[in-house]
């Protein structure tokens, strides 16, 4: 008899019983099993196989931007166990199951686009496709996370644990659900 192999992130969480509630986001929200979250860039060569990046891996690359963290992926990785581990301490929960419940409650919906009728400029509200939706609820958790680290004895990984916790009960104390709800009424207000 063969022992099926289970793998699980980081040797511990597993990403069995993880769903995506949001329809529009199943597609994009990859939860591929995977044991560490680095694939080497081998998506970025083809159009739209980002989506095929896990979750988890996506948050660590928006956490590496330009400043200090630039090109750091293994302190980045780091950073992301310590605060799954916060996470599980301080909830009990797969923390897996919450970045993805984070990630659906701060993709925000809509946007606006500037359109110019013989040099007037307005203001239009259009939808966002899922993909961007996807990155943008990334950008807004890991630049909450790092803005609130920055400057302050807290290491990030408290941060983020705090961040992610936060987005995914909608508290509006999280910085990602405040440029959320921000954006949708900039949208709304140009209907």
């Amino acid at each position: 008899m063969s022992k099926k192999l289970e793998i699980n992130l980081f040797g511990k969480w597993s990403l069995e019983g993880v769903e995506v509630k949001d329809p529009g986001l199943k597609r994009y929200i990859s939860l591929k099993p995977v044991f560490s979250p680095h694939s080497m860039g081998r998506h970025e060569h083809g159009r739209f196989r980002k989506a095929e990046v896990n979750i988890v891996e996506r948050l660590i690359n928006n956490l590496m931007r330009p400043g200090r963290s630039a090109g750091k992926k293994t302190r980045s990785i780091h950073a992301v166990r310590n605060a799954f581990e916060i996470i599980h301490l301080s909830t009990g929960r797969n923390p897996i199951e919450l970045l993805v419940k984070a990630v659906e409650n701060s993709a925000p919906c809509e946007d606006t686009t500037r359109i110019s009728f013989g040099g007037v400029v307005y203001h239009l509200a259009v939808d966002i496709s899922p993909q961007r939706r996807v990155d943008l609820a990334l950008r807004f958790l890991s630049e909450g996370a790092r803005r609130a680290a920055f400057n302050n004895p807290r290491p990030l990984e408290e941060w983020l644990a705090e961040e992610l916790v936060s987005a995914a009960k909608l508290d509006m104390k999280s910085h990602a659900i405040q440029k959320r709800h921000e954006m949708e009424r900039v949208a709304m207000s140009s209907r």
